[in-house]
């Protein structure tokens, strides 16, 4: 088995498309962009629930929660087509995962005490990291000429 296609017709996301940036760069990109927007999705309606009066509990947004799955499948799979950038941007994903994770627990305990919801300052952080690499790896090439003139 030829190991360049080892993902079937999912490889298809490994080609290049304009000056060396691949097709998964873009949708990594892509994601990580609906992943900030469902956050505050996420966030409006946690709100919105702590707002009731007798909410035990804040319930996690599906579309968000969906958005993180494929974000890490997405730089999983990244990985297995540029070792470099996949590992660092699987780094920031990985982090930014857990962040959601530890954050929505932190809302879940103001809900309990009564205290306002804290917004989700660290993975709103870790996100402006996650997108400007993101960026980086498949933006790169508009700026690449001046950069070399400089560099």
């Amino acid at each position: 088995m030829d190991p360049n296609v080892m993902l079937g017709p999912v490889d298809q996301l490994g080609r290049e498309v304009v000056s060396g940036v691949l097709v998964i760069e873009f949708v990594l990109l892509g994601l990580v962009v609906a992943n900030m927007l469902t956050r505050l999705l996420a966030y409006r309606r946690n709100v919105a629930e702590a707002a009731e009066e007798d909410v035990e509990s804040l319930s996690r947004h599906p579309l968000h929660e969906a958005t993180n799955v494929l974000l890490l499948l997405g730089t999983f799979y990244y990985t297995t087509v540029a070792p470099h950038g996949g590992i660092v941007l699987s780094m920031f994903v990985v982090g930014l995962v857990i962040a959601d994770v530890f954050e929505h627990e932190v809302r879940s305990v103001d809900l309990r005490k009564d205290d306002k919801l804290r917004a989700p300052k660290g993975a709103l952080g870790i996100s402006a990291f996650t997108l400007a690499y993101a960026g980086f790896q498949s933006l790169f090439f508009l700026v690449s000429d001046y950069w070399g003139a400089i560099v």
